[in-house]
């Protein structure tokens, strides 16, 4: 074992874990001899530690790779045999939130998933990323475009479509048989422009403001998931107004686009700083995004301080209605949901570090239990659409799809949600391919704020009465 691993250094410790800022402008960081050097200084020790063998795939593929080498060591492996393993990270987070002992302020200062990003930036400025990729990562080209035709667009990725997938996965590499996102013939902010305003001023929370931040998902795939959460927050008196200034860069953080990131971070602060002076808190959708607002930018531009202060003023939308029901109280009118909830935390709620909010939220739901599945769904954004990684998703997500057959098929729950739109259907198409969770697993599993408009009597759909 390496000097690295046997030195009498503490084992993990009572600090809180911390992140350094990413210096991606400092042409050090992209040196290809540097990176090697902190690959390997960083496997060295994920080796002599193995906590996390069963997170995703990265780990078995590291661990397999050294221990077949010649000397069974790192020190005879190959650098250009590193590619499968970084390749098959997905940003989760998950190894520096849960199971590594090492993360900062530990001497070893492991963070494996901004080291990977490191990788995927260096690979990005050699020019290295497909084409493939950075067109998926267009998200907002993409929406605008496939909003105009929708049905045309839906009708060509249904998986069952056996003209257009095949081609589809020939041209883009996009598995035939994964879930892709639906899109809506009107943006989630058109369809709340036209909404009536259904804010009750005599709520507990009438003195709140909230900016939604829609979300590139919610805009033009899963309007639903917004206007239930605006229908919830007008319910318990919170002044809402939906926006959209564009997408948080999560597509592009993936690939290593870190210019664009940060152009991504400084417009949606711009737009939202007048917003906050008002007095609105910002409200994001989806995790992925919450998280990017909340902590990436920040790291990515620390000496920003209108991306610092819109980090301040972010929740997730279950983080603010459990935000609610602390400090103002929610207002009157829930009602029990037939059977329980089987609630899939997804790795990026689990790595804003704010607890379980999304069932903390449900569970403010009279007599409706909750079963919490903390396992990760196996999907990892456009990671685990792709031919290529598509098995290895499902495979991953497993253990979750099991849980949520169990909790579904032997617990009775009525309901399957998970916060992250990817996750759920991924982890439904996980239980379609068990061998005992076919027979109840839903055509969906929504958003958990969608069951509590449900709860509120609201359309889960629109946030109406």
């Amino acid at each position: 074992m390496s000097e690295a691993i046997t030195q009498d250094s503490r084992e993990g410790g009572l600090e809180a874990p911390t992140r350094h800022a990413i210096p991606w402008q400092d042409p050090a960081w992209l040196d290809a001899d540097a990176i090697d050097a902190e690959l390997r200084r960083v496997f060295d020790i994920c080796h002599g530690c193995r906590r996390c063998f069963n997170l995703c795939d990265t780990f078995p593929r590291l661990f397999e790779l050294i221990d077949a080498s010649k000397s069974g060591e790192l020190e005879s492996v190959n650098s250009e045999d590193f590619k499968p393993v970084t390749d098959a990270c997905t940003l989760c987070d998950m190894c520096f939130m849960t199971k590594c002992p090492y993360v900062p302020p530990h001497e070893f200062n492991v963070d494996f998933p901004h080291l990977m990003l490191r990788v995927r930036a260096a690979e990005f400025a050699r020019g290295e990323r497909s084409l493939v990729d950075k067109q998926l990562a267009e998200t907002d080209r993409n929406g605008r475009l496939a909003g105009k035709m929708h049905g045309l667009v839906n009708w060509a990725t249904k998986e069952n479509n056996a003209l257009t997938r095949p081609l589809m996965q020939a041209v883009t590499g996009i598995d035939r048989h994964a879930h892709v996102p639906r899109f809506e013939g009107k943006t989630l902010e058109q369809q709340a422009a036209a909404a009536p305003d259904g804010r009750d001023a005599k709520a507990p929370a009438a003195a709140r403001k909230a900016a939604i931040y829609a979300t590139c998902f919610a805009n033009f795939n899963d309007s639903a998931i917004g206007m239930a959460s605006r229908g919830v927050l007008e319910k318990n008196g919170v002044q809402t107004r939906v926006e959209y200034p564009g997408c948080c860069g999560m597509p592009k953080l993936e690939n290593g686009d870190m210019a664009a990131v940060a152009a991504a971070a400084q417009a949606v602060a711009a737009h939202f700083g007048p917003l906050i002076d008002e007095g609105y808190d910002v409200v994001a959708l989806t995790p992925s995004c919450a998280l990017m607002l909340k902590s990436e930018w920040p790291l990515i531009l620390p000496d920003d301080a209108a991306v610092k202060k819109l980090a301040e003023a972010t929740y997730d939308i279950t983080e603010y209605v459990v935000d609610i029901a602390r400090d103002e109280g929610l207002a009157q009118g829930l009602k029990p949901l037939e059977g329980g909830v089987a609630m899939h935390l997804s790795c990026h709620s689990r790595a804003q570090n704010m607890g379980a909010k999304g069932a903390e939220m449900l569970r403010l739901i009279p007599e409706t239990p909750v079963t919490v599945i903390e396992r990760c769904s196996g999907h990892g954004g456009k990671w685990g659409m792709m031919k290529k990684n598509f098995k290895t998703a499902l495979k991953v997500g497993k253990p979750a799809a099991r849980a949520a057959a169990k909790a579904i098929d032997t617990g009775g729950a009525a309901y399957l949600v998970s916060e992250c739109p990817l996750a759920a259907a991924h982890l439904v198409q996980g239980m379609q391919r068990l061998e005992n969770g076919k027979s109840k697993t839903p055509e969906r599993a929504p958003h958990p704020i969608q069951l509590m408009a449900k709860a509120y009597g609201l359309d889960p759909r629109t946030g109406d009465t």
